[in-house]
C-alpha cells in the first residue's frame, strides 16, 4: 500500500472542535504546506527563515485585498518528523467559527485542499509513521468518555496490540519458512521438522491468538459502554437515582406522579465502564394523552436496553403494576431497587423481598437514594453483570475493535484448519496453506496486508482534522 501511495497533494482543515473558544488550529500538511504558509503569514522574520519545530507570533494577511484576518501562533514542522511524515504547519487562531472558517478559505484558495475524515491520521499510517492499529487507536482516544477507555486506547496507540500481534505473525512466517525449505529442499541438511512439532507450534499459537481475543468483552465495554434504562412506576424515585448517580440535578423530582413526561439521558462511569443511563417516565396507565406517550417512549427505552434497572417503592411495596412491569423485561437483564428503605417499614421491605424471591431472578439491591444506600451495590452488580468482575490491568493487552476481533477469530480458524488437516494425515503444503491464510488475516490488522476498500471504510469515521 506504501509504495501505491502516489497522493502528494496538500490538505487543510479545521483541527478543533466547531464553536466559540479561546483558540482554534488549522493544520496544513503536505508538499506545499510550507509556500503556502509563507504568502498568507506576516510575522517579525519571513516564513521561510523559520526554524522547523518552532512557533513565531504573527499575522494572517490575505496577500490580493492586504486585509489581515487574525493575529496568529503559527508552527513549523519539516517532515519527516511530524504526525504524517510530511512538511506540517499548524495555525492556531482565536477561537471564534468565523475566523477558522476565514482563515481555512485562505488556505484552500493558496492551494491546499480539504482534508476529509481521517486523512491526516490515514497519511501518517501511509507513509510508515504507525501501523493501521496504532491508526485506530487514535479515534478510540479521543472518543474515549473514561479514564480506562483512555488508557487501553493509548496502550493500542503505544503499540502493544501490534506487538502482541506481530510476535504471533512472524512465529507463524518462520514456520512457514522452515516448511517450504524442507520441502522445497529435502536434500540439505535442513532442521527436521516433525508434522508433531509443527502441530505444538500452530497450537500453541492459536492458544496466544485465545488470549488476545478473550479480551474483546472487556474492550468493547470500554469502548462502547452499555446502556441501562431505569424504569418503574410514577413517583418510585428513578429521577433520583439519575441525580444520585450522576451527581447532579439533570432530572426533575418531586412528589407529583408523572413529572417526568420524556426519556432523560446522562453518561456516568461506573467501575470504568461508560454507562448511558436513561431516566424514563413512570410507568402506569394514563388517559393524559402527553404522559401516555411517555410511558410509550419508557416501554421503548427498555426493550432497547442491555440492562433494566427497575426501581420499587418501598413505602407502596409490590403493586400489581410493578407486577406487569417486571413481567414485560422477563427477558432482560436486569437489576432491582427496593428504594426508600429509609422511610419504609422494615416488615414491607421483608415482605418486597420474599415476593421476589419467586418471581426474579435479579440482584436485589436494598437502597434509598435520598443518602446514597445501595448505590455502591448497584455498581458493583452492574461491573458483575458485565464485566464479570475482571479488572483492567496497565499490562493487559484489551482489544476494543470488532475489525480486530473479526481477523483474530478468522486467524485462529485458520490455524485450527491447519490442525485438523495434520491430524487428518495430509502433507505440509495442505497445513502451510492454512498457516498462511492466518498470517495473513493477522496482517489485516496491523495493516501489513489490507485493502484500500478496508482503509476507506476506517478512516471514514474519524472526524475531519484528525
Amino acid at each position: 500500500i506504501m509504495e501505491d501511495y502516489t497522493d502528494k497533494s496538500t490538505i487543510a482543515a479545521i483541527s478543533t472542535p466547531y464553536g466559540t473558544g479561546g483558540l482554534g488550529i488549522i493544520r496544513i500538511s503536505g508538499p506545499e504546506a510550507f509556500s503556502i504558509a509563507g504568502r498568507i503569514f506576516v510575522g517579525r522574520k519571513p516564513f521561510k527563515d523559520m526554524k522547523s519545530h518552532t512557533v513565531s507570533h504573527g499575522k494572517i494577511v490575505d496577500p490580493e485585498t492586504g486585509t489581515m484576518l487574525d493575529d496568529v501562533l503559527i508552527t513549523k514542522m519539516k517532515g519527516p518528523n511530524t504526525f504524517t511524515a510530511e512538511d506540517v504547519v499548524e495555525i492556531s487562531c482565536h477561537g471564534g467559527i468565523a475566523v477558522l472558517k476565514n482563515v481555512l478559505s485562505l488556505v484552500l484558495r493558496r492551494g491546499a485542499k480539504a482534508a476529509g475524515p481521517g486523512e491526516f491520521t490515514k497519511r501518517a499510517f501511509l507513509n510508515g509513521k504507525m501501523d493501521l492499529a496504532q491508526a485506530e487507536a487514535v479515534i478510540d482516544l479521543i472518543n474515549s468518555k473514561t479514564a480506562e477507555g483512555t488508557r487501553a486506547a493509548a496502550a493500542q496507540l503505544e503499540g502493544r496490540l501490534s506487538e502482541s500481534i506481530g510476535r504471533v505473525r512472524q512465529k507463524l512466517i518462520e514456520l512457514i519458512a522452515h516448511i517450504d525449505a524442507a520441502i522445497d529442499y529435502p536434500e540439505h541438511d535442513i532442521e527436521e521438522l516433525t508434522g508433531g512439532r509443527i502441530y505444538e507450534e500452530v497450537k500453541a499459537a492459536r492458544a496466544e491468538l485465545g488470549k488476545i481475543a478473550g479480551s474483546y468483552e472487556r474492550g468493547r465495554l470500554l469502548r462502547e459502554g452499555i446502556t441501562a434504562a431505569i424504569i418503574g412506576k410514577p413517583n418510585a424515585g428513578k429521577s433520583s437515582m439519575l441525580n444520585a448517580l450522576s451527581g447532579g440535578d439533570k432530572a426533575i423530582v418531586t412528589d407529583i406522579p408523572g413529572t417526568t413526561r420524556d426519556v432523560i439521558e446522562e453518561y456516568i462511569n461506573i467501575k470504568g465502564i461508560p454507562v448511558r443511563l436513561l431516566d424514563t417516565a413512570g410507568i402506569r396507565n394514563t388517559l393524559d394523552p402527553v404522559e401516555s406517550a411517555g410511558v410509550q417512549r419508557a416501554q421503548k427505552a427498555a426493550d432497547a436496553a442491555e440492562l433494566v434497572i427497575l426501581v420499587l417503592d418501598a413505602q407502596t411495596g409490590i403493586s400489581e403494576e410493578d407486577l406487569e412491569i417486571l413481567d414485560s423485561v422477563k427477558e432482560k437483564k436486569k437489576i432491582v431497587i427496593i428504594n426508600k428503605t429509609d422511610i419504609a417499614r422494615d416488615d414491607k421491605i421483608d415482605e418486597m423481598k420474599r415476593q421476589l424471591d419467586g418471581k426474579c431472578e435479579a440482584p436485589v439491591i436494598i437502597a434509598s437514594m435520598l443518602d446514597g444506600t445501595g448505590l455502591e451495590s448497584l455498581e458493583d452488580e452492574i461491573e458483575e453483570l458485565f464485566a464479570k468482575g475482571s479488572v483492567y490491568a496497565n499490562s493487559e493487552v484489551l482489544i476494543t475493535n470488532v475489525r480486530h476481533k473479526q481477523q483474530l477469530d478468522l486467524a485462529a480458524e485458520s490455524l485450527k484448519s491447519a490442525m485438523r488437516a495434520h491430524e487428518s494425515g495430509l502433507p505440509l503444503d495442505f497445513v502451510t496453506i492454512d498457516i498462511r491464510e492466518s498470517a495473513e488475516y493477522l496482517g489485516q490488522i496491523t495493516g501489513e496486508s489490507v485493502s484500500e476498500d478496508v482503509l476507506r471504510e476506517i478512516f471514514s469515521r474519524f472526524c475531519i482534522g484528525k
